[in-house]
């Protein structure tokens, strides 16, 4: 514990002294780091935040690897603290629905590692929680390893352990920034120089962020928890209620914390049909409940603690309780409650709360450091549940420059600070966002679901073009990007026979158009939207010496050449794969994906640059098609005086050129596998550019085409995708992308990739297809041998030209081998699968340089 008096400076100054804080405090010191100072607004321990209200139930299982592997580390370490009551978790199915969804549970957790997740009946669930009415059950998902977490004696256990100093009741008051660069954080008991710091919030997280000039969408949302008074049932297990928080100053109820302090003895528990939880305190029992419309807190009144209040916690509304407010459930939570333990029906509550915490508007952290500020770390909307695990990610980045954990690197694609759009910020959008995931928190959200709310944000300048073509619009990054076309339906009785039908979870949100589409495009010529995607413009003295150094593959190349790269952080991990185009002697232009990816990548070329070259991120500035089919080249022919021959136009190659009148800079390359071209023109050009082709080829039968196609053709093609097949917790040998890398080349990550090489590649990515289905597999499935977990499905899809459903994964070298027998299980059932080289489609790039 630091001292009453306030030091002057630090190496780094972590604001929020809760479960996040605490635990970036305390695995930076355990890394080595030095003079660490912790502040926070509330007392010590029981700041006032969301890690001293929350009930503290840990449920590790989720669809997303990163999710379940931090929860995971998170339980071990605070098992190991003595902190964590590991009594399992058990979630109840109350609908068949609920019980495919509970099937997907063991899935995911088998996948990701989970211990001895299995599937129970309603008499096994009731030998567990024996409270529980066993006839409004249809069965349960048990993971032995869930637990609680007692959130007050936790934080006591890291500022313990911690080699920092902490101080409470100091509020921050504003955070200097100068020249782009975190100098000092200004606090009501003086200020605090600083080379770093870290915003660990989570409640408060868009007002300190506005402290900085950064606009962080994190929107707190209340949510209801109730205590029971004693129950008789659940007498044997005593009660020391009114001696936990005995000596510690607590600001609001102190009922809430003496509760919250109380063990469970039972599996922490979910019904999830009605979003409600639960777990023992003692001899009560609490109950939780999503169940109500959202609540939503406007995120620059979250207020301070005072004696009255605890400054996260807000008065408990009955309303909400006894009637049922959200959207599509039929019950209140308190009748649900009453039909799913009964012996709660009548009790009185002795500790009430609408308590607070926060979502993005992906429902995912917001962690690494900001973009706009150097040195300005985000440690925000995270749970308990994720804290530990997180808290480690954020130390090693900041310590290392490599996001990971014991078990190995880790992908920051879905939780990066910087995957945020431009519009994120504003404050009715994210609000309204947070909300809509808030109400997903227990829902059962279909594969590819797509929003309703907030659409139209982002379009191109092809937009009233595909609107009229009966484009399907799925959302990324803001973008509407088309999924396949409605003009395209024609197409599916031409290609009978080649598209089988996907019935249950895996065809929900599916069309066979999207297989229509793919067929088309291998037979002829199609026109793909990518504006989304982004350009970034490299330019200046030393381009070509940066470049260098940040690009794993050799790009000093001639004028006109096209590379393909990665960008890697200092572990070898795979942080970005881009397209770099020279375009004269210090003139390149880099092209990379769209959704998270200009934040992200150009984030990364912008802080690493320096002063001599010039970086822009030139977001929503072109409007690109991706012309790609054997008849690409007539077509494009018709359009330009510029030579697209094989020979006047080779592939990986670059032309600036004229489409018509349009200005383009053309670049021999196709995502699909297909002769083609992608065509960058200025935006103000792109609807004259999709009217020139369009018009050209009428006689060549040209077809719009979806995102839908290209993912099932970049697969048959092996082509990787960022965020699915290859991320941050991949090296380019795991990624089967050796090409990519010149070991010649001096370049950030190559030690890590010397060192890995010469240790051996223990896994590696390989496709596999299914043996006798043509059904799609879904991502996060487990890959095994028989018993034995080897890896869990990247990215799957049907493969139309080659007439098999296909998945990448990773798995050991051994097994890498093609004529490997796999397996996959999914949704509930076992798939045959066999390990195949790659590329499945083409392999002699027939197609490709014709």
């Amino acid at each position: 514990m630091g001292s009453e008096s306030l030091p002057s400076r630090a190496d780094t100054v972590i604001i929020g002294a809760g479960a996040v804080g605490c635990s970036v405090a305390y695995h930076l010191s355990e890394l080595g780091a030095e003079d660490i100072v912790v502040i926070d607004q509330g007392p010590l321990p029981v700041t006032g935040g969301s890690s001293v209200h929350a009930p503290g139930i840990m449920f590790q299982t989720s669809p997303s690897k990163i999710q379940t592997k931090t929860a995971y580390y998170t339980s071990r370490l605070l098992s190991e603290a003595g902190v964590y009551h590991e009594v399992g978790g058990i979630e109840v199915a109350r609908s068949e629905e609920r019980m495919d969804f509970l099937r997907r549970r063991v899935e995911w957790a088998t996948a990701y590692g989970l211990p001895e997740p299995q599937l129970l009946s309603p008499e096994e669930v009731v030998e567990h929680l024996p409270l529980v009415d066993e006839s409004q059950i249809l069965g349960g998902y048990y993971s032995p390893t869930d637990g609680r977490v007692d959130g007050i004696a936790a934080l006591q256990w890291y500022m313990e352990h911690a080699d920092a100093a902490f101080h409470g009741n100091t509020e921050v008051t504003d955070l200097d920034v100068e020249g782009g660069e975190i100098n000092g954080v200004v606090t009501d008991r003086g200020r605090i120089d600083c080379e770093r710091c870290v915003m660990a919030t989570n409640n408060w997280g868009y007002q300190t962020g506005q402290l900085a000039g950064i606009d962080l969408p994190i929107a707190p949302v209340e949510h209801q928890y109730v205590v029971t008074e004693p129950l008789a049932e659940l007498a044997d297990a005593g009660s020391s209620v009114g001696e936990n928080t005995t000596g510690l100053e607590v600001p609001g109820d102190r009922a809430i914390q003496e509760y919250m302090s109380e063990a469970p003895h039972q599996p922490v528990g979910r019904d999830q049909d009605n979003s409600l939880y639960f777990r023992t305190h003692g001899d009560a029992i609490g109950l939780g409940s999503y169940n109500h419309e959202t609540l939503s807190v406007d995120p620059d009144a979250m207020g301070k603690n005072s004696e009255d209040r605890q400054a996260s916690v807000r008065g408990f509304t009955p309303e909400h309780w006894h009637k049922p407010t959200h959207r599509g459930r039929e019950k209140s939570p308190k009748q649900a409650f009453d039909e799913l333990l009964p012996a709660t029906a009548d009790a009185e509550y002795e500790a009430t709360e609408n308590g607070i915490f926060v979502f993005t508007p992906d429902g995912m952290p917001a962690i690494g450091e900001t973009r706009a500020v150097d040195g300005l770390w985000s440690a925000l909307a995270i749970w308990w549940t994720h804290s530990g695990g997180y808290g480690r990610i954020l130390a090693e980045w900041m310590e290392n420059g490599v996001p990971r954990l014991p078990s190995g690197p880790v992908d920051t694609g879905g939780i990066h600070v910087r995957r945020f759009e431009p519009h994120a910020g504003e404050k009715g959008y994210f609000v309204d966002r947070g909300a809509k995931r808030y109400e997903q928190v227990y829902s059962i959200v279909e594969p590819r679901w797509q929003p309703s709310s907030h659409r139209g944000l982002r379009t191109s300048p092809f937009y009233e073009k595909q609107r009229e073509l009966g484009a399907e619009f799925y959302q990324s990054g803001g973008w509407e990007s088309p999924q396949w076309y409605e003009s395209n339906a024609d197409l599916v009785s031409r290609y009978e026979g080649m598209i089988p039908e996907q019935d249950g979870w895996q065809g929900i949100n599916r069309s066979p158009i999207e297989g229509a589409e793919h067929l088309h495009t291998r037979e002829h010529v199609s026109m793909f939207d990518m504006t989304s995607f982004s350009s970034i413009s490299v330019t200046g003295a030393g381009s070509t010496d940066f470049l260098q150094r940040v690009c794993s593959n050799d790009i000093d190349v001639d004028v006109g050449r096209v590379r393909y790269s990665l960008l890697l952080d200092e572990g070898g991990g795979i942080l970005a794969d881009v397209t770099v185009v020279r375009l004269a002697e210090e003139e390149y232009m880099v092209t990379t994906g769209g959704g998270n990816s200009p934040g992200i990548h150009g984030g990364w070329l912008e802080e690493h640059a320096p002063e001599t070259v010039s970086v822009h991120v030139e977001e929503g500035a072109k409007s690109t098609i991706g012309l790609w089919g054997p008849k690409s080249r007539l077509l494009l022919q018709r359009c330009t005086d510029a030579d697209v021959s094989n020979e006047g136009f080779p592939y990986f190659r670059a032309k600036r050129m004229y489409v018509g009148e349009v200005p383009v800079i053309a670049l021999r390359v196709s995502y699909v596998g297909e002769l083609g071209w992608e065509l960058w023109a200025p935006a103000e050009y792109g609807r004259r550019l999709w009217e020139t082709l369009w018009e050209a080829g009428d006689d060549l039968d040209v077809r719009p085409m979806g995102g839908g196609a290209l993912s099932s053709m970049r697969l048959e093609k092996g082509y990787r995708l960022w965020g699915a097949d290859i991320d941050t917790d991949a090296n380019p040998f795991e990624a089967g992308l050796p090409f990519a890398v010149d070991m010649d080349t001096d370049f950030i990550g190559k030690e890590a990739l010397e060192a890995a090489r010469a240790d051996g590649i223990e896994n590696r990515i390989t496709p596999i297809t299914v043996d006798d289905s043509t059904d799609i597999l879904l991502t996060g499935r487990p890959v095994c041998d028989g018993e034995e977990t080897l890896g869990y499905v990247q990215a799957a899809n049907y493969g139309y030209s080659i007439g098999e459903s296909i998945a990448y994964t990773y798995v050991p070298s051994e097994y890498a081998e093609a004529g490997t027998s796999l397996q996959v299980h999914c949704e509930g059932e076992v798939y045959d699968a066999t390990v195949r080289d790659e590329p499945l489609f083409d392999p002699g790039r027939n197609k490709l340089i014709r």
